[in-house]
């Protein structure tokens, strides 16, 4: 599912990450929910963490949505939903009061997911790279 929501990856470094969290040997996330069909078979995640700063937030304390991602035939049944009200619960549990999240400019219907279960769009930004070489 991580292949799924983050393609760019190698399927060995999602695999790797995911040993290490289990490990105790990752910073991030901070916790993982899985959510698992009538079969016992795992169908969506969530990861979260909590950052001190997230655009349009007040505090500096804010659970995030780091990732989240259901599989295509388990969509649109209230498993996005049911994650993230767990989301919700692990983050008045770690004591935030504001919860945020982020996606694609163009993920539309990312945008529509996250605004029907209450969240309110802040900004819109681009983030710019650049390789800086090292001086001789």
């Amino acid at each position: 599912m991580r292949c799924d929501l983050w393609p760019e990856g190698l399927a060995s470094d999602h695999r790797d990450e995911i040993e290490q969290f289990f490990a105790g040997q990752l910073r991030e996330p901070l916790a993982t929910l899985l959510a698992f069909n009538a079969s016992d078979r795992a169908v969506g995640f969530a990861e979260l963490a909590i950052r001190s700063y997230a655009e349009g937030c007040v505090t500096d304390r804010v659970a995030y949505l780091e990732g989240w991602y259901v599989e295509a035939e388990a969509r649109r049944q209230g498993v996005g939903r049911a994650l993230v009200r767990a989301a919700e619960e692990w983050a008045r549990s770690q004591g935030c009061t504001e919860f945020a999240s982020d996606e694609l400019i163009d993920n539309h219907v990312s945008a529509a997911a996250h605004r029907a279960l209450g969240f309110q769009e802040t900004v819109q930004i681009r983030c710019f790279r650049k390789v800086i070489k090292p001086s001789d």
